[in-house]
């Protein structure tokens, strides 16, 4: 079974960031879940955001050699980690993507580390603000990648502590996700 380090959003560690990882578990998986807020949790994303500009730089040698995952904010953590690290095993990126070419470019993506991108279609920030495209991008470039794009317009919808939440895509990402997972 798969190994795997998930990183949350901007609304903190919430209950519904811990059921996420719960499902992912479910499947057998070792997921661990860093408090990168140190139990803030922030009552909108411009709070969380404000928070997240004041913390320190880590180098996250712990998690070396698992599946980074993110959902939103914790993509950016996430997806450089598997871009960077040597051994990543793969990634799960959830509602954002960052571009694998041109200025804002982490670098390519590495030979043999899967991805996974999951957003829904109309997602202010997904789909509206390049994330998708940046996935569609890397889905072309990537040897092992799959873009899975879900009906609908919410952001952060595999939290369920959130309103935003939606439990037939939520579920149907965690089957996905442990599917791609139980065959590394």
């Amino acid at each position: 079974m798969a190994e795997v380090v998930l990183f949350h959003h901007l609304r903190g560690l919430t209950d519904g960031v811990r059921a996420f990882a719960d499902g992912l578990r479910a499947g057998g998986h070792t997921v661990h879940t860093p408090d990168l807020f140190d139990g803030a949790l922030p009552g909108s994303l411009q709070e969380g955001s404000a928070l997240a500009g004041t913390l320190p730089e880590r180098g996250w040698e712990e998690y070396d050699g698992m599946v980074y995952a993110g959902i939103s904010w914790g993509v950016m953590t996430a997806q450089r980690l598997a871009q960077t690290r040597p051994g990543a095993r793969g990634a799960l990126l959830y509602e954002a993507c960052l571009p694998v070419t041109g200025p804002w470019a982490i670098g390519p993506w590495p030979h043999g580390v899967p991805v996974q991108v999951h957003g829904m279609s109309a997602d202010p920030f997904f789909g509206g603000e390049g994330d998708a495209d940046a996935a569609r991008e890397l889905v072309g470039l990537a040897d092992s990648a799959q873009l899975y794009l879900y009906d609908g317009d919410a952001h952060l919808f595999t939290d369920a502590s959130l309103p935003s939440y939606d439990a037939e895509a939520t579920a149907l990402v965690l089957e996905r996700s442990r599917t791609m997972l139980a065959a590394l």
